[in-house]
């Protein structure tokens, strides 16, 4: 990643503000650019394999953070996480089903917090989960009705003679589409487009928005010039290709909705053509194209200097490692984001934290960065400000991140077994569960010390019965203690 080195500037006062040309302390707008499906440790940016020079520039005037992990590496209960402030056993979510308003049809978004605060709400794209639920989106924690947030992901195709348009009635077919077509011809080009209208409308307006981008979640489809960026024969082996011997089968995800496409088999070996197809670059730099574009408006429009931007990906995403093509995983790979948060005065603008961070912590740190309030009420959000990390990046404001996912896959709320991660400074620890007896089922045990990408479980080492102790206690103690 490149820097670009800036005199660090100290924010005055308690509450971050702007000044407008009469010298009058103005309201911070909040600009946040969400999207799905992006892993960190492998094919975001700063690694020279992938092509996104407009994240690399963003990284360079905001603060980095090298270890945020998401609550869940799956779209529902990730997104009413941190839009809601609490962790998913908190809400009691852990799959795509059910909607949150289900359980807190009162509870305060992330969204709705601002615009309680005379703040303009916009949301653009994907922000809650896009389909099979009886709430589409979340209508109350916006100024105005959500536009192009609600279909499949398979709906987002090009078709000839039909350009421009989702495609409701399009049965799911390949997971990769190569067009020479322009960028608005799927949806986050279309959204790219939307966003800088808005931009242009409210820029005389305090306003909280937030622009959801689809990509680079499957289908991998993207204008054929963003493929022609790269050779397939050039990309880097994938460290460990297959299931590794000692993690519990439980662990894996199995690529399921990878094998949902047509050109992707239900069962046994992917090709390795249909591989290196799935190393979705291409619809990366795809995605960071439209994200310039904004970043672009705002500097036009001169909101860069008055705007928390911030950037981020709901979970992880496995692109072949460990023989997985998919989320759904407590891997570091599944649960590990990338996230960028910049604003005008940072001090030390460019320079990354290794502090660790929660996507449940996004909410509390707006609220604080913008002098908002708690939620009415007096409700308690779960996470932690990151004000001290993005003052100095090496504070530190929490000692571990907890992420959970469900098992068997495919199944809603009725599953069996329940994975909670913890993962800390030096370790990551896994334990899956049985929900009707609290048995465990499978344990694991990662030393990340030295290298981020280890995968040898030494959950059976009984040398480190202590130290896997110790984790099972703090795992389940902030459990309990996050439903307080």
């Amino acid at each position: 990643m490149k820097h670009i080195t800036v005199s660090a500037l100290l924010l005055a006062g308690s509450q971050l503000v702007a000044q407008s040309p009469q010298g009058e302390q103005a309201k911070m707008n909040v600009f946040m650019i969400l999207v799905d499906d992006l892993s960190t440790l492998l094919n975001c940016y700063g690694h020279e394999e992938v092509i996104t020079p407009h994240l690399d520039k963003l990284a360079s005037r905001g603060r980095v953070f090298d270890r945020a992990y998401c609550q869940s590496a799956v779209c529902n209960p990730s997104r009413a996480s941190f839009m809601t402030g609490k962790y998913p056993h908190e809400l009691g979510i852990w799959t795509n089903q059910p909607h949150f308003r289900g359980f807190f049809p009162r509870i305060k978004t992330l969204s709705e917090h601002f615009m309680d605060h005379g703040y303009y709400s916009v949301g653009i794209g994907k922000v809650f989960h896009n389909w099979g639920q009886s709430i589409q989106g979340d209508p109350q924690s916006w100024s105005e009705p959500q536009r192009y947030h609600y279909a499949a992901h398979f709906h987002d195709w090009y078709v000839p003679g039909r350009p421009y348009q989702l495609h409701s009635d399009l049965a799911k077919g390949p997971a990769v589409q190569c067009e020479d077509v322009p960028d608005e011809a799927y949806l986050d080009g279309r959204i790219a487009n939307e966003a800088i209208n808005k931009l242009r409308e409210l820029q005389e307006t305090p306003f909280f928005m937030t622009v959801g981008f689809w990509k680079p979640h499957l289908p991998f489809n993207a204008p054929k010039r963003y493929w022609d960026l790269y050779d397939r024969n050039d990309f880097s082996e994938i460290r460990y290709p297959d299931w590794v011997e000692g993690i519990p089968d439980i662990a894996y995800n199995q690529s399921r909705e990878a094998r949902t496409y047509t050109d992707v088999p239900n069962t046994g070996p992917i090709s390795e053509d249909k591989k290196l197809e799935l190393r979705y670059f291409a619809a990366i730099t795809y995605l960071d194209a439209q994200i310039g574009k904004l970043l672009d408006e705002l500097d036009r429009l001169g909101l860069s200097q008055n705007t928390v931007v911030v950037f981020f990906s709901d979970h992880g995403f496995h692109a072949g490692e460990f023989g997985e093509f998919g989320k759904l995983t407590n891997f570091e790979i599944g649960t590990q984001v990338p996230l960028i948060i910049a604003y005008p005065g940072m001090p030390y603008p460019g320079m990354s934290t290794s502090a660790l961070t929660e996507l449940v912590d996004i909410y509390p740190t707006l609220a604080d960065l913008c002098g908002l309030p708690s939620p009415a009420g007096g409700r308690q959000l779960s996470g932690t400000s990151l004000r001290p990390v993005l003052s100095d990046p090496s504070a530190t404001v929490k000692t571990a991140a907890l992420s959970q996912i469900s098992r068997p896959l495919g199944v809603e709320q009725d599953f069996g077994i329940l994975g909670s991660s913890i993962r800390t400074a030096t370790h990551r620890y896994n334990v899956w569960v049985q929900r009707s007896d609290g048995s465990i089922v499978a344990e694991e045990l990662y030393d990340l010390s030295s290298d981020p990408y280890v995968v040898f479980n030494a959950a059976d080492n009984r040398k480190l019965r202590t130290l896997k102790q110790q984790l099972f206690d703090q795992l389940f103690d902030r459990l309990q203690v996050s439903k307080k």
